[in-house]
């Protein structure tokens, strides 16, 4: 079973757990608004992350890079924490990514966007 998989039965389970012991179901709890506050809040630490990343001396690299790794991975989990406040699981999203595979990302987007 890969970690998304694993993730995804976690965060399901936490659906029942008590507020008090889970920060996910407090998550749960507090609804989606709290829950996309959480993912902008981590995007924005992954923009930033990112930029202090390319802008970094060779003396800070290894840093930079566990830290932008980390914010990234901090903006999964609260998106699969969204996904599953909603039903849904990282296989929708990997489903949807080998849809587009080998779509040119142009044509891909122009197929969205209404005419």
């Amino acid at each position: 079973m890969s970690i998304l998989s694993e993730l995804a039965d976690v965060l399901e389970e936490r659906k029942s757990a008590s507020t008090d012991d889970s920060y996910v179901a407090s998550l749960y709890a507090s609804g989606l608004s709290k829950i996309l506050e959480k993912i902008g809040e981590e995007a924005t630490e992954t923009i930033i992350a990112a930029k202090d990343l390319e802008a970094g001396g060779t003396d800070q690299q290894a840093q930079l890079e566990e830290e932008f790794v980390k914010e990234v991975a901090d903006l999964w989990f609260h998106s699969m924490v969204a996904l599953t406040h909603l039903n849904l699981g990282p296989n929708d999203v990997l489903n949807e990514l080998g849809r587009r595979f080998g779509i040119g990302g142009l044509d891909e987007k122009a197929a969205r966007t209404p005419k």
